[in-house]
């Protein structure tokens, strides 16, 4: 079940419950169980990063059973502050072509503004929207949360991963992030299902060329997780209808997957993959990853149906059914994984669909991968993931100078 304890007061009691019971069972079996170093998970990893792994998987239980915990904002509100800065995205619906124009109609998606978020480096105060600074680089961020959860606000936890981005890669000085719908399923009332976020994402890039002016080229797409799944659709988008519809910008000029969400086909579901062999040590719930398929595919639900094996969607899918995927003409990619979580074996096969499409070298259509040994899924969001997140952080930083 997913969401059962949402409403008051079964919500208060439940909370109330998991409080109690984690701080006077869960934690102390959690210490004990891991004290053993040959026990813990990762060879490398310490009695903290153990336990914090532990209390996170649960944490996504929690809030698989109650929603979200607190409200940050959503699509239709802004959460305020003297620190946030946000921006109303027009719609764009004369840039989408027939195809997504189509799906769009047939999942009862229709045209809406939403908020962004600008995120500026440490100690800086760029206004809102200004022109981009010569040299400039800036990050256009899409957050994870299987496509049903969390917030661009900066102050959701994904933004550690903005922040670590600001922190490390020089050229960045500040971070744009979109506030795309959440789609949801029964038990709750079924809304913006694909293509909703394909559709939010190529509005805030049209906000950042043609509002903002930045020079495409100096965009860096990046997603994370559910994320990752977006920012590949919107770049697959500006590449496969670059020329063929009037007033679409140009492809960024990189591509940054974190954890991609690269098949929601599950063709990765078999003995001995990842998403198998990681399934207990990994924190992702599998009860919100089908709760989480089924909103977001909408009508093309299940998802391991001929119509759910779409380029988009599922770009790694090795489904028999699933039409052959093209990646020319996509810019230069990083890949980052962990090589201990759930998605690790999708991540690889995508990375080899990409190789053997674009140009290896120095070219701008190079694809480069990076998997970080003993991490789990969507680490650079884990502030104690440590020393992975800074490495990790640093290689990014050394791939964006190259």
């Amino acid at each position: 079940m997913v969401h059962e304890f949402r409403s008051q007061p079964i919500k208060g009691i439940y909370l109330c419950y998991e409080v109690f019971s984690t701080i006077l069972v869960r934690f102390p079996l959690w210490i004990i169980i891991n004290l053993p170093k040959t026990l813990r998970p990762g060879k490398s990893w310490s009695l903290k990063k153990a336990v914090m792994v532990r209390f996170v998987a649960h944490m996504g239980v929690i809030t698989g059973r109650t929603d979200k915990l607190r409200h940050l904002g959503d699509h239709l509100s802004v959460l305020e502050g003297l620190d946030i800065k946000h921006v109303w995205v027009k719609p764009i619906p004369e840039l989408l072509n027939d195809e997504i124009t189509a799906l769009a109609k047939a999942a009862h998606v229709d045209d809406v503004s939403i908020p962004g978020y600008w995120i500026d480096k440490k100690n800086t105060d760029i206004p809102i929207g200004a022109p981009p600074q010569p040299d400039e680089t800036v990050v256009y961020s899409m957050h994870g949360g299987a496509y049903i959860r969390f917030s661009a606000s900066p102050k959701d936890v994904i933004a550690n991963i903005s922040r670590g981005l600001l922190k490390h890669c020089d050229p960045v000085r500040r971070v744009f992030a979109i506030e795309y719908r959440l789609s949801t399923a029964a038990p709750d009332a079924p809304q913006h299902p694909f293509p909703a976020a394909l559709i939010d994402a190529l509005a805030g890039y049209v906000y950042l060329t043609e509002i903002v002016g930045f020079d495409p080229e100096k965009i860096v797409v990046e997603g994370d997780s559910a994320g990752g799944n977006l920012a590949h659709a919107l770049t697959r988008y500006l590449v496969e209808n670059q020329g063929l519809i009037p007033g679409l910008p140009h492809p960024p000029g990189a591509l940054l997957l974190l954890s991609p969400w690269s098949d929601l086909s599950s063709s990765d579901d078999y003995p001995g993959s990842s998403l198998v062999k990681y399934q207990k040590i990994d924190y992702l719930a599998g009860a919100v990853s089908q709760y989480a398929r089924k909103a977001f595919l909408g009508p093309l639900y299940p998802h391991d149906s001929p119509a759910a094996l779409n380029r988009y969607i599922s770009p790694a899918s090795t489904n028999p059914q699933m039409p052959p995927v093209s990646f020319k003409g996509f810019p230069r990619t990083l890949i980052v994984s962990g090589a201990m979580e759930v998605l690790v074996t999708q991540i690889r096969v995508l990375h080899e669909k990409m190789k053997a499409d674009m140009t290896e070298g120095d070219g701008p259509g190079q694809v480069r991968y990076y998997e970080s040994p003993d991490s789990v899924h969507d680490f650079l969001v884990l502030m104690f993931h440590e020393p992975e997140r800074t490495q990790t952080l640093r290689a990014i930083a050394k791939w964006l100078g190259d």
